[in-house]
């Protein structure tokens, strides 16, 4: 072998193999992320009027219920569940630190 074909062999056996620098870095998948809720903060007329008549006829009452179905944020869904208890329009069945868990009144004894 000549210097001249011995230098084109070098050439392609250095030719980049997909590794080291020049290699494109790994692509890290976006992961779908999740939408901001954009939930009422202040209390007005009309879900005030949804909380006092559609509220007591849940079976199952918590925060997390109301800030989901009624779009309002934690701290207005704990100040109804106040409210509606304070009028005995709902009754407390368990009492936890982290999340309070009501059902609707009903008329029967307790």
């Amino acid at each position: 072998m000549s210097k001249n074909e011995i230098d084109v062999a070098k050439a392609k056996a250095a030719a980049p193999s997909g590794g080291g620098k020049a290699a494109k870095k790994k692509k890290w998948s976006k992961g779908k992320v999740k939408d901001k809720a954009q939930h009422a903060v202040t209390l007005d007329k009309p879900t005030y009027d949804r909380i006092l008549k559609e509220v007591p006829t849940f079976k199952f009452i918590s925060q997390s219920i109301l800030i989901e179905r009624l779009k309002i944020n934690g701290s207005l869904a704990r100040i109804a569940i106040r409210h509606l208890e304070k009028d005995k329009q709902i009754k407390k069945i368990v009492h936890h630190s982290a999340q309070l868990i009501y059902t609707r009144a009903t008329g029967g004894a307790e």
